[in-house]
């Protein structure tokens, strides 16, 4: 039953979705055609369920080529590969809402795991690829509310990519074999007003008083271990 009703959510609020935000949308894409590299879009390969892989939308916010320089699928604070109007689209979350045709097209639900391309999900280990695998792909997730600001945390490590594989990846795993545990109506609808509660306010512990028993991770303690 959860999940029927989850899929009949996901339908109906991200058509709402779409038809309301169509105002805000059209200027973002005149913005993109006149700016960057002038292309709107960007599809790229994610993991979905069962282990699948998909294409999943987003507005283009870097270079093209972005994967291929620096530090790859890692972005990190004031990352020299984002557009003109990337900066903006990415701190607040609108280059995620063209994924709201994922979640028509039912490769993506509202809440679930974050997909990540194929070199992010082989770090997981086997029993969290276990979990997420099935588990459909959200837009916003537990682990996007937790790591709400990665690009900060990254950016204080002298190595990134390694800060990455060695603290954030792993927590994720983590939070995502807690979702699986846990994941519910509740749960979903708890992560959605999460996911904006914390945009408005960044530094709220609201989150942890809501789930008692979301797996911590101290950031700033980690980047400044790694660091040493």
């Amino acid at each position: 039953m959860y999940k029927v009703i989850k899929r009949i959510f996901d339908f109906a609020m991200s058509l709402l979705a779409l038809l309301v935000l169509s105002p805000l949308l059209i200027p973002v894409i005149i913005g993109l055609l006149l700016t960057g590299e002038h292309y709107v879009f960007y599809f790229q390969e994610r993991i979905g369920k069962g282990g699948k892989p998909f294409k999943i939308w987003k507005f283009a916010t870097m270079l093209k080529n972005s994967p291929n320089m620096g530090t790859g699928t890692i972005t990190t604070r004031n990352d020299p590969r984002v557009l003109p109007m990337g900066g903006f689209l990415r701190k607040t979350k609108i280059n995620e809402i063209p994924q709201l045709i994922n979640i028509l097209i039912g490769n993506m639900s509202i809440i679930g795991p974050r997909p990540l391309v194929k070199k992010g999900y082989e770090l997981y280990s086997d029993d969290v690829k276990a979990c997420i695998s099935k588990m459909t792909p959200g837009l916003s997730g537990i682990g996007s509310v937790i790591f709400r600001d990665e690009e900060y945390f990254v950016s204080q490590a002298k190595d990134p990519v390694e800060f990455s594989k060695q603290y954030i990846q792993p927590h994720k795993g983590e939070l995502e074999k807690w979702y699986f545990n846990n994941r519910s109506l509740y749960v979903d609808f708890m992560i959605i007003f999460l996911t904006v509660w914390v945009i408005i306010s960044p530094k709220s512990d609201l989150v942890y008083k809501t789930f008692p028993t979301l797996p911590r991770i101290d950031l700033d303690r980690a980047a400044e271990e790694f660091n040493s």
